[in-house]
């Protein structure tokens, strides 16, 4: 996965634009790649600039596991995403002192 150090949410009128570009395209789990390559695609920036110029690269480049993360992370707002937390299999929301603290290993 390339570096992505900010997302940047879509308004609503552009994510409803690109939802019905695709809703024509191929079976309902290519629609949702497609769709969702795209999102990223406009959504991720690392120093001021897109990762992604398209969504067959965000695709090409993405796993299934890096984009859902990546996808959560849009949908609760986006902003600055720290390195470790896009890479990592970790949830970024997770807090460990919390966790122990409610009597977690």
């Amino acid at each position: 996965m390339r570096k992505v150090d900010e997302l940047r949410p879509l308004r609503l009128g552009r994510l409803l634009a690109l939802w019905r570009e695709y809703r024509e395209s191929g079976d309902p789990l290519e629609r949702a790649a497609l769709c969702n390559g795209r999102v990223l695609a406009e959504c991720c920036f690392y120093q001021g600039e897109r990762v992604y110029r398209d969504e067959a690269e965000a695709l090409e480049d993405l796993t299934t596991r890096e984009m859902e993360r990546l996808l959560l992370r849009l949908g609760s707002g986006g902003g600055p995403v720290r390195e470790e937390a896009a890479s990592s299999g970790d949830n970024p929301a997770f807090d460990p002192a919390r966790f122990r603290a409610l009597g977690g290993a």
